[in-house]
């Protein structure tokens, strides 16, 4: 059975710093025509951070659900940005931290449903403190956790970002050592 929709026209609807939205009327396989609101973002990167035996954590406001969130820590590609050059961006940014030791784990799409958002996620070691760099609209705590208690609260509902799922359970299936940490 055919499964792909063919595109016939795309209407921009929103042009926004971060994301576009765009209206398309698309061809269903069985010849019907329908619509799709899609939102279009460039991409983001995750960075699993392991300090000695702890993963950095970030705490942050996120004011699309209204609530406080444990995350590792993450942010947008700009523009044409290589990612990982992102991932190392992104990692001095948020948690004061460089790394020359960054290895690419994995990908996962955030919301295939309505968004094209795909997140490439990073596992850090080797980690060397030199000092955030934070923007300026950038508010948040960094945490250091033990492997331990970040399973606990994985377990107990309590880490619920789809991007820090996934980055843990990428390296759980590439480094099997990380289940004895």
């Amino acid at each position: 059975m055919e499964l792909r929709e063919k595109i016939i026209n795309k209407e921009d609807i929103f042009k926004g710093k971060i994301i576009d939205v765009k209206m398309l009327d698309v061809e269903l396989p069985n010849g019907k025509m329908a619509k799709r609101e899609v939102v279009y973002h460039n991409g983001a990167v995750g960075i699993l951070a392991f300090k000695e035996d702890k993963v950095l954590i970030v705490e942050q406001y996120r004011t699309a659900i209204d609530d406080i969130l444990l995350e590792i820590p993450a942010g947008k590609i700009d523009g044409d940005e290589d990612p990982l050059e992102c991932a190392h961006r992104e990692l001095r940014e948020e948690t004061g931290y460089i790394s020359e030791n960054i290895e690419y784990i994995g990908e996962i799409v955030t919301s295939a449903g309505f968004c094209n958002e795909i997140i490439k996620l990073y596992c850090a070691t080797d980690l060397k403190y030199v000092g955030d760099d934070r923007d300026d609209d950038e508010f948040l705590n960094v945490k250091e956790m033990p492997v331990a208690e970040l399973r606990e609260l994985i377990g107990e509902g309590k880490i619920i970002d789809s991007k820090t799922l996934s980055a843990i359970c990428f390296y759980d299936n590439k480094n099997k050592a990380y289940s004895n940490k």
